[in-house]
C-alpha cells in the first residue's frame, strides 16, 4: 500500500473515531433518559484528537495542529479532574 493511502486511511480512521464520541454520548444519554457525557466519550475525543493531530502534522496544517492540540489538552484536563473525583470518593 503507498504511503499517501496509509495516511488516508490514518486520517479517515482518526476522523471515524473523533466522530464515534457522540453516537456513544446520545446512546448514553438515551439510554439514562437524561443527557449524560460519559467517560468513554473524553476518551474518543483525546485519541482521536491526538491521531488527528498526527495527520495534522503530517500534512504541515498549522491551523489543523493548534485546533487538535488545544482539544486533546481539554480532553486530558477531564479525564484528570474525572479520576480525580473518583480518587476522592474512594476515599472520603
Amino acid at each position: 500500500m503507498k504511503p499517501d493511502v496509509l495516511w488516508l486511511v490514518l486520517g479517515f480512521s482518526a476522523q471515524a473515531l473523533f466522530g464515534a464520541r457522540f453516537i456513544v454520548q446520545w446512546f448514553k444519554s438515551e439510554r439514562a433518559g437524561m443527557s449524560v457525557m460519559p467517560v468513554s466519550f473524553w476518551y474518543l475525543s483525546l485519541f482521536g484528537s491526538l491521531l488527528l493531530l498526527i495527520y495534522a502534522i503530517h500534512r504541515r496544517d498549522a491551523v489543523f495542529m493548534v485546533g487538535q492540540l488545544a482539544g486533546s489538552l481539554i480532553y486530558m484536563r477531564n479525564l484528570y479532574l474525572i479520576r480525580r473525583q473518583r480518587v476522592a470518593e474512594t476515599v472520603g
